[in-house]
């Protein structure tokens, strides 16, 4: 056994107002000069290797940018650091290569899902799904990290009591005892071992070597705080050598016995003070690192600051502080932002400002990903660009964007979302010129995605495609407007030779995704091959452009670990895939090899650590997000925690606290937090809270300058009002031919009519878009016309269920939607009774003449030629001789008042192509009746709404047809001329919303002075209603 070496030990400690790297490179060069060859023996061990890199940036500094030798500067690791090492450099013999290599992480968490999911089968409850099981096994990792990193052997959980737990921590008990019986045996056969083992021993076999053949040189270890029982340990012998140093990060020297008693693990001196007592020290015996006058304002800030973390019990002292506060308070100020937008937008207005100042570097240190990303947004109002240190999540790149929509636009079956959420992304260009790629994308959206979702999968596209190629060449439209309908044609058979080419890049990944259950393995390979050939462009190949730049290297990097580790998972449903690539990708983050700013900086709590800056802004202030709420231990409660000897889950709390004091100890600092967060009101940080408990006569709040100039940022110089659209186009380019819907639409929003037949602008269905009401009123018009174009004459035997059976045939292909099952077909099913019960009463008085008949008329006007046309739902001859025009209405019908004030022609217009004889195959007749059929489904199954009550209405349905003729006269004669603008909705009394409302750009007019023009307008031209 090692010899134990009797040397007092040898302790530092650097104060938290003092640069931590600056304050070590002052102490070193005042104890071994600048003398090269002195230097070049001194050994630094650092906690992490952002800590090396500092250091060596603060030797240069204190050089004066000057060359120099450096000492040996060496990581050790810490507890917070994802990757666990300890440089192989530090150890003279040849064991340490001996040891079996750290276990990939990927592999542990594949192994430890396969017993998960085992053991979830054989035991009672339900079984988790397999992206469940990944992130329990991930919890589980963290968990054996945590015992084997506190030395404690899985043997000692036979000292829990089953009995003492509740019935589902006393399973977990037995989960655990099984794992750690069997994982040994597991993990053997790999050729791997567990990485805090490994560094354990590591750090054990460097301790008993020093502690046997003790350094000559000097040893100095900073920054550490000894959280890793190992590292301690290290520390320890460190202390112990004959020139061997500790140099401890802000070390209390000051704090009260009583306190220093009481501390507790939230306490940010909780690692230190354990430290102390495994060296076998007081803090009597640990010395400054450097002498140095500290200004009054500094001392009083210290002061300030010791009290906010004063432990709970001792808060009493609080009533006898004896604080200078405006001293405390220099360079200490406080915002609080009524949200995370203005948060951001306050925070990069003064990383702006400190650059004015020559030379000055500021940071920003938050635990927040999302606001650090919101700052580094706001910063490029300028054109300045800070990378966040911290990392940004590889799935939020664009390398991990595109792999996670790529995998979940096959699970979904190649639907219109996610498939154009990865033919529009920036990397695919499916081995083609961008522009071309891009242009029959778009073609694939506007003729087949937009509307209601095509068939599954790349075979559900390609039917599609030649359904719409086969309905536009037998279309009617195809006479009517032959030049459009040509290029609609040639458009689709492009979009159908692109789509075969661009499908066979897809198909093969489809394949292996629909078989029901594969390898892990196989779907990766197979989503990558294909992910690469989506990516490849005209003149570069896939692998080029999908992992090139830091995230795409991470990318590679990850897939790669991931497919090495993938034998070691079992079979999966392949359905499971997207998600479980999902969970994987969650824990790997991408950080920038080089900063973007000299100085600018956005730090995490974690690289924030012995770094420096003038001005620090401590950031997202609030209970839950810093300090961070301690995450549930999956596999042990809090109780078990204790009894089986490991830290508290505050003891995290205890290292957010340093680093929050640390921080909060720089020459001038700001604290912000917002007051709400997505609506809801926040609670501010238990520091900020003490901070107010401490000193309540005094506030840190600055004038709200900062706010109200973030908010100038975007205020316009001028405000005015401004007019609403009112286009006046020249005669010729007005439309010449309206159906009498179109009228109707004229005389509300004449604005929609210069937008769809001027401008040309056509309104896009919504993307996979679920039936909606026109979709229903279609099939249920497709319905009725294919019953009375079959029985009308006579009805059947049994009306209903033929009408019944009709409709599905109509509906089945929609059944698949819950609306349409849900709601859909059961009011249909009543609208068909009930229409059935119609019929059998009009049947002795009345014969359907046509259905879905077309009708044209055309005007002789002085400014040319006008054409009406009309499409009627249904025309019957009565027995009078006389015409009734019905029209099916499955959603809001015009009421009375409107159509005789003449705001809802196209009934009375369609009576006026019947009475001149201008329907197709329909002779010239008298209109006897007007009605709309208003089919409901509800509890009031339907509603006809008839306009032959002369009586009441003091006007026959001639007279309507009369006024609704002489209305469209005056209507088309006003828009000749060309002075007459086409308003925007100028009654939304009549309207509403428009569908053009966002071109007229609405909001911005509606409701100012000058808005008023338009309802002078409006009210001054009586066109289509009568008086």
């Amino acid at each position: 056994m090692p010899r134990r070496l009797t040397k007092a030990p040898e302790l530092y400690t650097l104060a938290s107002h003092t640069s931590f790297v600056d304050g070590l490179v002052r102490g070193i060069r005042e104890r071994f000069g600048d003398d090269p060859l002195t230097l070049s023996d001194v050994l630094i061990l650092l906690p992490n290797r952002r800590a090396v890199r500092s250091l060596r940036d603060a030797f240069l500094r204190a050089s004066g940018g000057k060359s120099l030798i450096l000492p040996r500067i060496e990581p050790i690791g810490d507890v917070d650091e994802d990757d666990l090492f300890l440089s192989g450099n530090l150890m003279q013999t040849t064991w340490e290569t001996e040891l079996a290599p750290p276990i990939p992480p990927f592999m542990r968490q594949m192994l430890l899902m396969d017993i998960i999911n085992r053991w979830s089968h054989k035991s009672e409850g339900s079984v988790p799904e397999i992206a469940q099981c990944t992130i329990l096994a991930r919890a589980l990792g963290q968990f054996l990290d945590h015992v084997q990193t506190e030395r404690l052997t899985f043997k000692d959980l036979g000292n829990l009591v089953p009995s003492e737990y509740a019935n589902h921590w006393q399973k977990t008990l037995d989960f655990l005892r099984i794992l750690t019986e069997h994982w040994p045996d597991i993990l053997a056969p790999t050729g791997f071992s567990d990485a805090a083992i490994r560094r354990n021993i590591l750090l054990d076999g460097l301790r008993d070597q020093w502690m046997e053949n003790p350094q000559d040189h000097p040893i100095i270890a900073a920054g550490s705080t000894g959280s890793i029982p190992a590292t301690a340990d290290l520390l320890e012998v460190i202390s112990r050598l004959p020139q061997g140093m500790v140099v401890l990060p802000g070390l209390d020297l000051a704090m009260d016995e009583v306190s220093w008693s009481a501390i507790d693990d939230t306490h940010p001196q909780a690692t230190m003070k354990h430290l102390l007592s495994v060296i076998g020290a007081g803090r009597d015996v640990v010395k400054s690192w450097i002498d140095e006058d500290v200004p009054e304002h500094r001392r009083a800030r210290n002061y300030l600051l010791r009290e906010v973390m004063r432990p709970a019990q001792t808060t009493d002292q609080w009533r006898f502080l004896d604080l200078d506060l405006t001293a405390a308070t220099k360079g200490f100020s406080r915002i609080e932002a009524p949200g995370p937008r203005e948060e951001a937008g306050i925070i990069a207005l003064m990383l702006r400002e400190a650059l004015e100042t020559d030379g000055k570097t500021a940071a920003l240190v938050t635990p927040d990903r999302q606001l650090a990303r919101r700052v580094a947004g706001e910063m490029k109002r300028w054109d300045i660009l800070i990378d966040d240190s911290a990392g940004t999540p590889l799935f939020n790149t664009s390398a991990g964007i595109f792999l996670r929509l790529t995998a979940q636009m096959i699970g979904e079956g190649t639907a219109p979302v996610p498939l154009l959420s990865v033919l529009k992304h920036p990397l695919c260009t499916g081995g083609q010129e961008v522009g071309h790629f891009r242009k029959m994308t778009r073609l694939l959206e506007e003729y087949i995605l937009r509307g209601p979702r095509p068939g599954a999968g790349c075979t559900g596209i390609s039917t599609a495609i030649e359904m719409a190629l086969t309905k536009r060449k037998s279309s009617k439209n195809s006479l009517k407007n032959p030049a459009s309908n040509i290029s609609a044609i040639t458009d689709l058979q492009n979009l159908k030779d692109w789509w075969q080419t661009t499908s066979a890049l897809i198909i093969p990944f489809e394949q292996i995704m629909a078989q029901k259950d594969t390898s892990f393995e196989a779907l990766l390979i197979g989503h990558i091959d294909m992910a690469e050939r989506l990516c490849a462009s005209h003149d570069k190949s896939g692998a080029e452009r999908l992992w090139q730049g830091d995230a795409g290297e991470e990318a590679a990097k990850f897939i790669e670990d991931l497919h090495q580790a993938a034998l070691y998972l079992p079979r999966l449903k392949s359905e499971n895939y997207p998600a479980l690539l999902d969970v994987f990708m969650g824990g790997i983050t991408v950080r920038p090899k080089y900063g973007q700013h000299p100085r600018l900086n956005i730090w995490g709590p974690l690289e924030a650590r012995l770094q420096h800056a003038d001005m620090v802004i401590l950031a997202g202030l609030n209970e839950g997000a810093w300090p961070p709420e301690p995450a549930a231990d999956p596999w042990m409660s809090r109780p078990m925690r204790k009894d089986f000897g490991l830290p508290s889950l505050e003891q995290k709390i205890g290292l957010s606290a340093h680093d929050f004091l640390q921080a909060a100890s720089a020459p001038q600092v700001v604290l912000t937090r917002s007051e709400k967060m997505d609506g809801t009101p926040t609670v501010k940080s238990r520091w900020l809270s003490r901070l107010d408990a401490v000193a309540p006569d005094i506030s840190l709040q600055d004038p709200p300058s900062w706010l109200a100039w973030y908010r100038m940022l975007d205020l316009p110089l001028e405000k005015k009002d401004i007019l609403p659209p009112r286009p006046t186009p020249p005669v010729t380019s007005r439309p010449r031919k309206l159906s009498v819907t179109g009228i109707q639409k004229w005389m509300q929003d004449p604005y929609s009519i210069y937008a769809r037949y001027i401008l040309k602008f056509t309104v896009l269905d919504p993307l996979d878009a679920d039936p909606g009401a026109a979709d229903k009123g279609t099939i249920i018009h497709d319905v009725l016309d294919d019953f009375m174009g079959k029985y009308s004459d006579q009805l059947p035997g049994d009306p209903a269920a033929e009408l019944i059976g009709i409709g599905r045939k109509k509906f089945e292909n929609y059944m698949d939607r819950p609306t349409v099952w849900a709601f859909w077909w059961p009011r249909f099913v009543h609208v068909a009774e009930w229409f059935v019960e119609q019929e059998k009463t009009r049947r002795p008085y009345s014969k359907t003449a046509a259905t879905e008949i077309e009708g044209r008329m055309a005007f002789d006007l002085p400014g040319g030629e006008f054409i009406l046309t009309a499409k009627a739902d249904r025309i019957d001859l009565l027995e009078n001789g006389g015409y009734s025009i019905i029209d099916y209405k499955t959603g809001q019908s015009p009421t009375v008042r409107k159509i005789y004030a003449g705001y809802a022609p196209q009934l009375p217009l369609e009576g006026l192509m019947a009475e001149a004889g201008n329907f197709a195959g329909l002779k010239a007749g008298t209109v006897s009746d007007l009605s709309y059929w208003q089919l409901k489904g509800g509890e009031d199954v339907a509603k006809i709404t008839a306009f032959n009550l002369a009586a009441r209405n003091k006007m026959d349905v001639a007279e309507v047809i009369k006024a609704s003729f002489d209305g469209l006269i005056r209507l088309v004669t006003k828009f000749d001329l060309e002075q007459t603008p086409y308003l925007n909705n100028p009654r939304p009394d009549n309207l509403g919303y428009g569908e053009y409302d966002h071109l007229a750009r609405t909001r911005e007019w509606q409701g100012n002075d000058l808005s008023r023009v338009k309802t002078e307008d409006a009210n001054d031209d009586k066109g289509g209603k009568r008086s």
